[in-house]
């Protein structure tokens, strides 16, 4: 099998915008295919933003009525699947030939969700993966994903699924990715520590697959003049600096990571290399031991309530 171009997009979007950041979504994806990519990975909550410092006015017992507000500004720049700020990203992903991993807030009925969008390159939208743990403050803003989206997709240029950002924190998570027979493991997110490139090396060791991570890079100024950030109203503080970065089987790094600014990290995945490194380490066949460890996932779907219509009589 000959080698996968792949391009991680690290950038900003433009906040709470979602017209607007698609449009720069899809300049962006035409940048990396012009490259010869044939993956293209985004950020986490790349659409419409990942709202850093900001507070939604909550404190123990209350909320302010501007904190309302600025959630309610949120989720009406929040995209729904499908519709067509979907169906936009879709069309990008046909019209350049490439597989589309898409960091998006999806509205449900009166709940938003960090979500990873698949997309294959002929458009079509494969499935999605909902975070199923927000991290700190984030669980103010976005509810739990259940176990129906935890998709590997079985493509063309591999077997490919989503973990974001702090997910990847979570072992039994992880397993479960490694179970599927993840190939291409994309860990979209918005830690931008020094300490997430070891994390990501670890995985890429650990499930012998290749780790694809992208963090959004913006300053202040993108976001509106109004936005109360705890970091001030200095345009030109960096709010997320990046960090995206491509890793192979064994841990090495082939691009990134990157702190200075927008950019399109570029590889060539070999997934030959996936067989020579799980020779010595699989952890999810021959160097696991389920005589003793198991794990269980429940992938049925979760909803507050189903509603039934029993046959008559």
């Amino acid at each position: 099998m000959s080698p996968t171009p792949v391009a991680v997009v690290q950038a900003g979007s433009v906040p709470f915008d979602r017209e607007r950041t698609i449009d720069k979504a899809v300049a962006l994806l035409a940048e990396a295919a012009s490259g010869g990519a044939r993956l293209v990975v985004f950020p986490e909550a790349f659409v419409p933003a990942y709202p850093k410092g900001l507070d939604f006015g909550a404190r123990v017992g209350g909320r302010t009525q501007e904190g309302r507000r600025q959630f309610r500004r949120y989720f009406e720049s929040a995209v729904e699947v499908p519709s067509p700020a979907v169906a936009a990203l879709g069309a990008a992903a046909r019209e350049h030939g490439v597989y589309l991993v898409m960091g998006a807030i999806e509205r449900d009925l009166g709940t938003l969700y960090c979500t990873v969008l698949f997309f294959d390159s002929q458009g079509a939208l494969l499935g999605k993966h909902r975070k199923l743990v927000p991290t700190g403050m984030e669980r103010l803003i976005w509810g739990c994903g259940d176990g129906s989206t935890l998709p590997v997709f079985s493509t063309p240029i591999g077997r490919l699924g989503a973990v974001i950002c702090w997910e990847n924190y979570m072992p039994l998570l992880r397993m479960a990715m490694y179970c599927k027979g993840i190939q291409i493991y994309c860990a979209p997110t918005a830690d931008d520590k020094d300490s997430w490139i070891p994390s990501m090396q670890h995985i890429a060791q650990e499930g012998r697959c290749f780790v694809l991570s992208a963090c959004q890079f913006i300053r202040r100024g993108a976001f509106p003049a109004d936005y109360p950030a705890i970091q001030g109203d200095d345009p030109q503080t960096v709010l997320l600096r990046g960090g995206s970065v491509i890793v192979n089987p064994l841990g090495k790094i082939l691009a990134g990571p990157c702190y200075d600014g927008e950019c399109i990290l570029r590889a060539e995945l070999d997934l030959g290399e996936i067989a020579e490194t799980k020779y010595d380490l699989d952890v999810a066949g021959h160097y696991a031991r389920p005589d003793v460890f198991r794990l269980v996932v429940n992938e049925r779907p979760a909803p507050a309530a189903e509603f039934r219509v029993e046959p008559p009589g």
